[in-house]
């Protein structure tokens, strides 16, 4: 959302008139789901996809189409090859699109981009507001108290997924999951940039001061020089945090888990073989961790790819830290909206 914001901001700046493409319902089997967006420019696509393939491509003539007539719109697509109006694609599911117009030069888009880039450097979750009307947007705040743009203060949501309300569509702008790695090696240096580019911010932890370096990390949030035994001299591992270790020895790894496993955490992974984990789980014991808790500990780490060399492993973890986030997301509840909300928006042209 950062890149989306401050693309809005620039074009709008540089006098450019856009569309910005929000799928507000996805059904069966979309490409992509409720939440995607896409900015589309008088040339065509500037940033973003809401799935590509025909809906993709239509969605952006239909754009440029509502750049040239300054409107905004409301179009639903079906995936279906019985449907009446299908469009070449046979996923089995629909999307309905809405298309933003936003004026060169809006006063209003640029003050909301502006703050919610400043809500999103300082790791404070908004909820972004469109009006499906065409109208002025919005900002809320976590407690959805209005920030800036035209929202009127809402209650707030049990879960943190896109949703219509009425004729507004909400989509969460969450502060995104911090990634404690333990160990600055070469893994750690191809894992940090990997993960910046899916939306996690990531923190390196090591006790060697020539390998936490920002030369080494310019990608990572913040840098952690200390004895792997003081962990909480220096940082608090919360149950929203995902922790990587991967230190320079069997002995460190084993110092950083057992502090981390005698609290919170959303996900462990640990480096190793099968056979140091049965060892490593042998000691746990003795330090009177749990069978239960040591259960919960990913390892071998990451995602069963084959991979070698330190960019494939990375790659494996970062797979399996996208996989976590995104089934800590769907087990959260949910706002309801029923099917009648969206028939009355879907075809409803602004």
């Amino acid at each position: 959302m950062r890149e989306l914001f401050a693309k809005i901001l620039y074009e709008t700046d540089e006098k450019h008139d856009l569309v910005l493409v929000s799928l507000i319902n996805s059904d069966g089997s979309a490409p992509r789901k409720t939440g995607s967006q896409m900015l589309v420019g008088e040339n065509g696509l500037i940033l973003g996809t809401i799935g590509g393939g025909a809906v993709e491509l239509r969605s952006i003539e239909r754009a440029q189409e509502l750049i040239k007539s300054r409107q905004s719109a409301i179009q639903h697509f079906e995936l279906n090859t019985n449907a009446p109006d299908n469009i070449g694609m046979i996923c089995g599911g629909n999307v309905t699109v809405f298309f933003q117009f936003i004026s060169a030069g809006d006063s209003t888009w640029q003050n909301l981009c502006r703050k919610a880039l400043e809500r999103l450097d300082q790791q404070k979750g908004s909820w972004f507001v469109q009006d499906l009307e065409g109208g002025a947007p919005g900002l809320l705040n976590g407690e959805m108290k209005s920030l800036c743009g035209a929202c009127p203060e809402s209650e707030k949501p049990a879960g943190s997924s896109p949703f219509v309300c009425g004729k507004k569509f909400l989509m969460p702008l969450p502060v995104p999951e911090r990634v404690l790695i333990f160990g600055a090696g070469h893994i750690a240096a191809a894992l940090v940039p990997l993960l910046k580019t899916v939306g996690f911010r990531s923190w390196v932890y090591d006790n060697r001061a020539e390998f936490t370096t920002a030369e080494r990390f310019p990608q990572a949030e913040k840098i952690i020089t200390k004895d792997y035994t003081q962990i909480s001299d220096v940082l608090t591992i919360t149950d929203q945090d995902y922790v990587v270790i991967m230190t320079n020895g069997h002995t460190h790894d084993f110092e950083v888990e057992v502090q981390v496993l005698r609290g919170p955490f959303a996900y462990l992974g640990v480096i190793g073989s099968k056979r140091k984990t049965a060892a490593v789980n042998a000691r746990l014991r003795e330090q009177g961790i749990p069978d239960a808790v040591t259960a919960k500990v990913h390892t071998p780490i990451g995602t069963a790819i084959k991979a070698v060399t330190p960019e494939e492993i990375a790659v494996s973890i970062a797979g399996e830290l996208i996989l976590t986030r995104a089934e800590r997301r769907e087990n959260l509840q949910k706002p309801e909206v029923s099917a009648q909300e969206y028939d009355r928006i879907v075809g409803y042209r602004i």
